[in-house]
């Protein structure tokens, strides 16, 4: 590892991300913290709490988010994270204040995904033409998010 605790930090970071990525998902959090301890990241609190979530433990994914906030309020990820997590919680109407928080989010690269989720607790709640709305523009933040543009063909399918 590097002297820098920062690059020493981000080396712990990227290890870990490839471990979750690839199921170990207890060694990717070991390492997620081990990046947290030597400089603490937005990035590494969000993506150690997505290693909980696939673990089943949301509470636990929602309070990193939380932490991930603190360190950065711009960053959108965990507003993201803490809406989907809800849903998986079946906390819909919950979720929307954070897929909101994380539409606006001025530090966020995937904008694409809190439209999506909101279009699903609009649609969970048989709210169409607002689920339509989200869909639309999840799908034209990205047109190559073919959930999105599921999402839309199946309210076409409602609506006709």
């Amino acid at each position: 590892m590097s002297a820098d605790p920062r690059q020493s930090a981000a080396e712990f970071f990227q290890k870990a991300y490839e471990l979750q990525m690839s199921g170990d998902f207890d060694q990717a959090i070991e390492l997620y913290s081990r990046s947290i301890e030597l400089f603490p990241t937005a990035e590494a609190y969000t993506f150690r709490g997505w290693a909980y979530s696939y673990l089943g433990d949301y509470q636990r994914a929602i309070a990193e988010c939380l932490e991930a906030i603190k360190v950065d309020p711009q960053f959108g990820n965990p507003y993201n994270d803490i809406g989907a997590y809800l849903i998986e919680q079946d906390k819909w109407d919950e979720s929307i204040p954070w897929f909101e928080k994380a539409m606006t989010a001025p530090r966020y690269e995937a904008r694409c995904y809190p439209h999506f989720n909101l279009g699903r607790v609009y649609e969970h709640g048989h709210h169409w033409q607002k689920a339509q709305k989200c869909y639309a523009m999840a799908y034209s933040l990205d047109n190559r998010y073919v959930a999105a543009l599921a999402g839309l063909r199946r309210l076409r399918a409602v609506f006709n």
